[in-house]
């Protein structure tokens, strides 16, 4: 009896791991691989739907656990209401310290509103750490760079947007009501969702002598009538009561401190520039960025995430700083750009104070003008993405809605019995919709936004020693000469950078030898020199250019077996022995 038990737990046993190796299998080995897509990925996400702060901190965790050697979340400080700004750094850690790589620095959300950047820089870290050992380019990529991902920088905004009912613009910081209209009182309930449904759309209510009528085609669609005409409504904002008895609707909204104008580069006060707060800095989730930032002079590149527009935006955000971004750094944007424009179609490459408007205290300017980072802010959703093309009507909203979200984006309108304008109705677009991808397009954003990030990423400095050769003086002395290289279109030194000497030169050096002289070639072919008589075996360089070299030539009496060096801030530490 003993033997029969036995035998059927272990027959039980087999079976369990049959059943639980053919359902493993079922989720391998039942798909076929898509191309540009991890087959098997060790962390499971969906990108179709937007992360709140819980989905956020679980899966940064899930993601540095299943890729230990290439992940690690850490926090870089805590938002205004105490939340963790959650930080994943990718890099292959195991090839060199991640903070002695040319590194990018991602962000997104600096707008409670602007929630899609969260999901571009968590696609980000994911697709990089699933593609690691599979796909040569990026298991390259991680050997040689680092990348500093901060899904939302703005956490507390980005809960209040989901779980309060907002439009699809507000609120902008999500800080506390502000006495916006002057009148003492203060909304501490500026938005209210009449309806109940989360979102805040509009209020009509009929009028024989209305200015507006609805579209026969599109229902929830108001159209303005012309001025010898009458309508069958009059149209009354957002939904929303007077709560604070000044005979006002929603005038004291959320306050509108924008953590975009906050910066340290120059910031200007909430009079010439709105939205400012107290000070550079003074909002505890910026200042935490700045500290982090302050500390990684390996970062060479910086992309921030927000919406909406389809736009690649540089600095300058003001007309004053146009000397600032001379004509070595544009050529450097420009290129980068351009190609950002091929590789997510509808979306263009912009200027920001002379495309848009001016931004004073800008992040843009900051990273660039502070410590000569080379960044870009990606406007995330363009109606171009609707129908894919440029040629646009007033109804393409609605239409889109209607055939390929099957009314999923608009609340019909419903009567509403409103304590200050009677009977009315409310209805209108959603707060998902508008500055927000649809699901079925969120993925696909993500992943050319994610490519540009990963080109601007590679351009950060490669430098390469592909040269050494020797030169026998007489007398016991001989010529070293260096050639460094540097294989990408980024800079070792931004040109702000050399001009306000940001960074510390670049070092070329040489060990196990003994130098009697040191120098850098200016002109190999007229045998052009400078020599640094100061430490000559430690040659300082200001910049080694994009896709250029730089010689350097050592005279040395002493070394057979000595090691070149090359330690650079942005470009990295690279040796090569003779």
């Amino acid at each position: 009896m003993k033997n029969i038990k036995t035998t059927l737990l272990t027959a039980f046993v087999f079976v369990l791991m049959l059943t639980s190796g053919s359902a493993k299998a079922q989720l391998t080995d039942g798909v076929f691989r898509a191309a540009g897509t991890p087959e098997n990925p060790k962390v499971e996400a969906t990108w179709n739907h937007y992360y709140n702060y819980k989905g956020i901190s679980e899966l940064t965790e899930r993601i540095a656990k299943a890729h230990p050697k290439l992940a690690k979340r850490t926090s870089i400080g805590k938002s205004y209401e105490g939340r963790d700004i959650w930080m994943l750094t990718v890099s292959n850690f195991e090839n060199g310290n991640p903070d002695r790589k040319p590194a990018i620095y991602i962000d997104g959300n600096i707008h409670s509103n602007e929630i899609q950047g969260t999901e571009m820089s968590l696609y980000t870290a994911w697709y990089l750490t699933e593609s690691f050992g599979d796909v040569e380019f990026i298991t390259e990529l991680l050997n040689d760079k680092t990348f500093y991902i901060v899904p939302t920088i703005n956490p507390d905004a980005r809960e209040h947007f989901m779980t309060k009912a907002n439009t699809a613009s507000s609120p902008r910081s999500g800080l506390k009501p502000i006495d916006n209209d002057g009148d003492g009182l203060i909304d501490e309930d500026p938005m209210d969702d009449l309806n109940g449904d989360g979102h805040i759309t509009m209020m009509r209510r009929k009028s024989d002598r209305g200015t507006f009528r609805e579209d026969p085609t599109y229902p929830n669609r108001m159209i303005r009538v012309p001025r010898d005409e009458y309508g069958d409504y009059e149209m009354l904002g957002y939904e929303g009561l007077d709560n604070d008895g000044d005979g006002r609707i929603n005038e004291d909204r959320e306050g509108y401190y924008d953590p975009n104008r906050d910066w340290g580069w120059n910031w200007q006060p909430d009079y010439i520039q709105g939205g400012a707060h107290k000070y550079p800095f003074s909002l505890p989730e910026t200042r935490a960025v700045k500290d982090f930032v302050m500390t990684r002079p390996n970062i060479a590149a910086a992309q921030s995430y927000h919406n909406s527009g389809g736009m690649l935006l540089r600095g300058p955000g003001v007309a004053e700083d146009i000397r600032t971004y001379n004509r070595q750094d544009v050529q450097v944007y420009d290129m980068l750009g351009r190609m950002g424009e091929r590789l997510i179609p509808g979306y263009r490459y912009l200027v920001v104070y002379d495309d848009l408007y001016d931004v004073f205290g800008g992040e843009l300017d900051w990273f660039y003008g502070v410590r000569g980072v080379f960044t870009f802010s990606n406007e995330l959703w363009t109606s171009y993405q609707m129908f894919q093309t440029n040629d646009r009507k007033p109804t393409d909203s609605y239409e889109f809605d209607k055939y390929l979200l099957f009314g999923d984006a608009t609340v019909k309108w419903e009567p509403y019995d409103h304590p200050q304008y009677g009977k009315i109705e409310i209805g209108g677009f959603k707060k998902n919709f508008g500055r927000a991808h649809p699901g079925f397009l969120l993925e696909q954003d993500a992943h050319r936004n994610m490519a540009f990030t990963i080109y601007h990423a590679y351009h950060t400095p490669k430098l390469e020693i592909d040269e050494i050769t020797e030169k026998n003086l007489g007398g016991g002395l001989k010529e070293v000469t260096a050639v460094v290289t540097n294989t990408r279109l980024m800079p070792t030194h931004a040109s702000i950078d050399v001009n306000n000497k940001i960074m510390p030169p670049n070092i070329i050096s040489i060990e196990g030898a003994t130098v009697e002289a040191g120098m850098i070639v200016n002109n190999r072919d007229l045998n052009q020199t400078t020599e640094q008589k100061n430490r000559p075996d430690r040659i300082e360089v200001n910049n080694i250019p994009g896709m250029s070299s730089v010689t350097v030539r050592w005279i040395i009496s002493k070394g057979n077996n000595y090691t070149i060096k090359v330690d650079s801030q942005k470009g990295g530490v690279v040796t090569r022995k003779k």
